[in-house]
């Protein structure tokens, strides 16, 4: 099949720090954290430059970020002819060893009508066996980047100050998955989960061919690791700044 580019990286609006944890707390709950090491890559309050539009920029809308793993296809004439997650190809007849729950959730999601004819579209595949299935699904979906711009925006993002005490609060209280309330209430359930962070678009800035693009998610904060001490911890970082490609 062809091979397609990889979906580009998406930078934090926060210049992001290094910081170690506590080591024994680390051996004991790290793994439930997903941490690797003793030490936690955080977003401080200071703003990444180039980055100046997510905070100014009136047309900036923020949209739920899935937790899932990233898919693209292409298509042309109907027919699927290109299929990758990240930068491995994925052969779609390849169904006796292959990664079957993907091609599940793009056949679900043909039948959704969120996959186009012709053309290249990029995604987030979720469902059970996707980063412990957070939105308790009992199937495998792809849901497209460009639908969620338009059905899992937080409409409430420009009535209140975009700073980093804001989103902190936000984030740690109210930042729930639109995705997964749309899905509870066609059921019934007025249950919650809360979402893995948020994309910021800036359709203006893509239309001109400028950066368009920012993420921020929960595990960004130190009040994410709960029961892990952050040691030596300043929101306001420190004066070295950190590759902003390390974990992001």
């Amino acid at each position: 099949m062809e091979t397609l580019t990889d979906f580009p990286k998406i930078h934090c609006p926060f210049i992001r720090q290094t910081f170690p944890v506590d080591r024994e707390q680390f051996k004991a709950r790290g793994a439930a954290f997903q941490l690797r090491a003793p030490e936690v890559y955080l977003a401080v309050d200071r703003v990444n430059p180039g980055y100046e539009w997510v905070f100014e920029d009136p047309d900036t809308i923020a949209v739920e970020k899935l937790n899932g793993t990233n898919i693209k296809l292409k298509t042309e004439k109907g027919r699927l002819v290109a299929l990758q997650n990240r930068k491995n190809v994925i052969d779609p007849l390849q169904i006796m060893s292959g990664k079957t729950h993907i091609i599940e959730a793009i056949f679900r999601s043909i039948g959704k009508g969120y996959v186009l004819p012709d053309g290249e579209q990029a995604g987030e595949c979720i469902g059970p066996k996707v980063q412990g299935n957070p939105y308790r699904l009992d199937f495998h979906e792809w849901y497209p980047f460009e639908k969620a711009i338009g059905h899992l925006r937080y409409n409430s993002f420009h009535e209140h100050e975009r700073t980093f005490d804001n989103w902190s609060a936000w984030f740690r209280d109210f930042l729930h998955s639109r995705f997964h309330q749309k899905a509870a209430a066609k059921k019934g359930a007025e249950d919650k989960v809360f979402a893995e962070g948020v994309v910021f678009y800036n359709l203006g800035r893509r239309a001109e061919g400028l950066p368009y693009m920012a993420k921020l998610r929960r595990d960004m904060f130190d009040w994410f690791y709960e029961g892990i001490p952050v040691l030596g911890y300043d929101r306001k970082g420190r004066d070295e700044v950190e590759d902003q490609e390390k974990f992001d």
